[in-house]
C-alpha cells in the first residue's frame, strides 16, 4: 500500500466508518426533500446522493468533503422537469457533467482567488442561516413532543463528549440519531418520521440512458439548464472546498474537484439521479463527526444506499426531530460567530461585503446570486480604494521655461480622470517631463488617459518626455499609445 492511499483513504478508518454513517442517515431526509423541490421521485434524488457521493470519493480534489443532491441545484431544475420532464433533467444532468470537466481542464477554479475573504465569511453565515430555516417548518406547527426530542437531541450532542471514556469514541450526533430513534418507536409518539418524507426506493439503481431526442432542439432545451447548473454546482463546491480546507487545515485540489463533480454528475444522470455538487452541511458534519479521507465519503454514499433499498422499513422510523436537532448543530457550527466580533474592527466597506453576500443569499436562496454580488462589491470597494492611491507633484526645473511632474500610483480605469485632472495642460511652458518611474499603467483606459496629456501638451507647444517608464508598463503604453501617430491623434482628439 503506497503512502498515498494511505493517507488518502486509510490513515482514519474509524473516524471515517462512524462519521459516513452519520452523513448517510442525515442525506436520506435532504435528499428526498430537495427531490420533492425539483419535482421528481424520492429516488431520483437518493440515487443521485448515492452515486455522486461514491465517485466523488474516487475521483475529488477535497477529501472529506461530501457532495450528494442539493438544494441549491434542485431549484435550478424546476422549471425544466415542470416543462419537460424527468428524461430532459437526466440529459441536462449528463451535459452539466461534460461542462463541468471541461472547467477542471480549463482550470477555472483558479478563479477562487478572486473570492475575497469577506465574501467567503458571508457566504458560510449565509449557509447557516439557511439551513437553519430551512428546519422551521418541522418546528411549526407541531405538539411539544417534537420539541422535546429537539432539545433532548441538542442536549445528547452537546453533552455526550463530555463523557469518560466513550464521549470521544463515538460521534454524538449518531448517538442523537440512534438513541431518538429508539425512544420514537418505544413510545409509539405521534411525530414526524423520514417515512412520512417520501416513498423509500426498494430496488438498486439501473445503468439509464435518458430517452430523449438527440437532436439541436434537445440541446438547446438542455443547455441553459446545464449552464447554470455548472456554474452554480462549482461555485458551491469550491467555496465548500474553501472551508473544509480551514476547518482540517489541509490543502484541496479545486481543479481536481472540478473534474470530480462532472464525472460523478455524469454517473449521477446515467443512474437516474439528479445533478449534486457538495454540500456544506454534510461536509461539516463529516468533519465535525470526524471524517477525513475519502473513505467517509465513500462509506456515506454506500450506507445510503443499503439503508434505503435494504433497511428501509428500519430508516423510515427515524424521527425528524433528530435529523433537525443534527442540523441545528451544523447550522451553529458552520456561522461564524467570529465575524460579528470582527464587525468594530474590520473596515467597513469589508463588513459591507460580508452583510451583502448574506442578504442577497439568504433573501434569493441563491448562493451564486450572492457570491457574485460580494465578489462585484468587493472589486468595486478595492477599485475605488485603489484609484485613491494617487499622486502626482511636480516642480519647476527652469522657471517659465522647463517643469517636472512625477506621478506615483496605479492609473487605471478607475484613477484615469484623476491624472489627467492633475496636469495644467493650459502652462506657457517650453518643455514637460513627466516622471514614470514610480508609476503603473494597467489597462487601455490609462493609456488614453497619458495620450491626451501628451497630446494636449504638444498642442500649446510644449515639447513632452517620457522618462522612468517600467518594463511592465511600457509593454502596454507601447501597444496602445498613439500620441505618436499624426492620424491617431486627430482621430482621438477630433472634437476636443
Amino acid at each position: 500500500m503506497s503512502l498515498y492511499t494511505k493517507q488518502e483513504w486509510f490513515s482514519n478508518i474509524k473516524g471515517d466508518t462512524l462519521s459516513g454513517i452519520v452523513v448517510a442517515l442525515a442525506l436520506i431526509p435532504e435528499a428526498i426533500a430537495f427531490s420533492i423541490i425539483a419535482g421528481v421521485d424520492p429516488k431520483v434524488g437518493l440515487y443521485a446522493s448515492f452515486c455522486i457521493a461514491v465517485v466523488i470519493a474516487f475521483t475529488g480534489g477535497r477529501p472529506g468533503m461530501i457532495s450528494a443532491a442539493t438544494g441549491a441545484m434542485a431549484l435550478l431544475m424546476v422549471t425544466l422537469v415542470r416543462e419537460h420532464g424527468l428524461e430532459y433533467l437526466l440529459a441536462a444532468t449528463l451535459l452539466t457533467g461534460v461542462f463541468q470537466i471541461i472547467a477542471g481542464y480549463l482550470k477555472l477554479a483558479d478563479l477562487m482567488r478572486f473570492v475575497s475573504r469577506s465574501v467567503v465569511t458571508g457566504f458560510v453565515n449565509a449557509l447557516a442561516i439557511l439551513i437553519f430555516m430551512a428546519q422551521l417548518p418541522e418546528l411549526t406547527d407541531v405538539t411539544w413532543h417534537v420539541y422535546a426530542m429537539t432539545l433532548a437531541g441538542l442536549g445528547i450532542i452537546y453533552l455526550f463528549p463530555y463523557l469518560p471514556v466513550i464521549g470521544k469514541s463515538i460521534p454524538s450526533p449518531l448517538v442523537c440519531i440512534v438513541v431518538l430513534t429508539a425512544v420514537y418507536m418505544i413510545s409509539g409518539m405521534d411525530i414526524r418520521s423520514v417515512g412520512d418524507m417520501g416513498e423509500l426506493p426498494d430496488t438498486l439503481p439501473v445503468f439509464l440512458w435518458p430517452s430523449v431526442p438527440l437532436n439541436l432542439e434537445t440541446l438547446w432545451i438542455i443547455l441553459p439548464y446545464a449552464m447554470m447548473l455548472t456554474v452554480v454546482g462549482l461555485l458551491e463546491s469550491m467555496m465548500t472546498a474553501t472551508i473544509v480546507d480551514d476547518l482540517t487545515d489541509t490543502p484541496s485540489n479545486k481543479n481536481r474537484e472540478c473534474k470530480g463533480q462532472g464525472i460523478a454528475n455524469i454517473g449521477s444522470g446515467l443512474l437516474g439521479g439528479m445533478a449534486g455538487c457538495a454540500m456544506i452541511g454534510q461536509s461539516v458534519i463529516n468533519i465535525k463527526s470526524g471524517g477525513r479521507t475519502r473513505l467517509s465519503a465513500l462509506i456515506a454514499g454506500v450506507v445510503l444506499l443499503m439503508l434505503v433499498v435494504f433497511l428501509a422499513d428500519l430508516v423510515s422510523q427515524i424521527p425528524m426531530a433528530a435529523l433537525v436537532a443534527v442540523m441545528i448543530m451544523v447550522s451553529i457550527g458552520t456561522f461564524s460567530w467570529e465575524s460579528i466580533r470582527d464587525l468594530k474592527k474590520h473596515p467597513i466597506s469589508t463588513n459591507i461585503v460580508m452583510l451583502a453576500t448574506v442578504a442577497v443569499t439568504v433573501s434569493t436562496h441563491n448562493l451564486a446570486i450572492g457570491v457574485f454580488v460580494g465578489v462585484l462589491l468587493a472589486a468595486l470597494f478595492f477599485a475605488n480604494k485603489v484609484g485613491n492611491i494617487l499622486y502626482v507633484g511636480s516642480k519647476e526645473v527652469e522657471v517659465g521655461k522647463q517643469r517636472e511632474y512625477q506621478v506615483v500610483g496605479q492609473v487605471f480605469f478607475a484613477s484615469s480622470e484623476r491624472f489627467t485632472a492633475a496636469f495644467d495642460l493650459k502652462e506657457s511652458i517650453e518643455k514637460v517631463t513627466i516622471d514614470l518611474s514610480r508609476a503603473h499603467f494597467w489597462d487601455v483606459t490609462a493609456v488614453q488617459a497619458l495620450d491626451r496629456v501628451v497630446i494636449k501638451f504638444r498642442r500649446e507647444g510644449t515639447e513632452v518626455e517620457l522618462v522612468g517608464l517600467s518594463e511592465a508598463s511600457a509593454t502596454v503604453v507601447d501597444r496602445y499609445a498613439v500620441h505618436n501617430d499624426p492620424e491617431a491623434v486627430e482621430k482621438l482628439m477630433g472634437g476636443h
